[in-house]
């Protein structure tokens, strides 16, 4: 299951890739991302660099998350696989090869700006989506349609969070 949004912003690859790079842009926006902080040392995007996650919503609570950076690309692409380390959806496995989720930003130059993309594939893994679905089996399609839309909705503020401050 995949959901994606993009915006074209008027700026320039490099200010923009300075925003979708910095992993607090997001929380600054997203109704569920709540905050995030780097593990390991790190301070800033790399390949395989690590950041906590904490996430929050109305029908699974709370939970953290880690995320590993899969995809380092500037200024074109940024991407992190997410990981349940606590085991809260079931699985134990914190294998960035086997994620809740992946989320991604991809910068395509245009004329007079940017197309930004921001998207999400879920799964391999076991997230809250399937603890709803295995209580509710048979609104599956319901939930799956209402969380995708859910995820268009908090990746659409983002995106115009994110032209905004380029923009400004």
């Amino acid at each position: 299951m995949e959901a994606a949004c993009e915006i074209v912003v008027e700026t320039t690859p490099e200010r923009l890739w300075e925003l979708v790079s910095d992993i607090e842009t997001p929380t600054r926006f997203s109704p569920e991302l709540q905050r995030v902080r780097w593990l390991d040392g790190v301070t800033g995007p790399k390949p395989g660099a690590r950041f906590e996650g904490h996430n929050r919503n109305d029908i699974l609570g709370e939970w953290r998350t880690v995320s590993h950076v899969v995809a380092f690309d500037p200024p074109r692409v940024f991407s992190w696989a997410v990981v349940d380390p606590d085991g809260r959806f079931g699985d134990h496995d914190a294998d960035p090869a086997k994620p809740i989720a992946t989320w991604r930003f991809e910068l395509q130059p245009r004329d007079g700006g940017v197309l930004l993309r921001h998207g999400v594939r879920l799964g391999p893994a076991r997230s809250g989506m399937t603890k709803v679905i295995e209580a509710r089996p048979e609104k599956k399609d319901e939930i799956i349609g209402r969380r995708l839309a859910d995820l268009r909705t908090a990746m659409e503020a983002t995106l115009r969070g994110i032209k905004e401050l380029a923009e400004g």
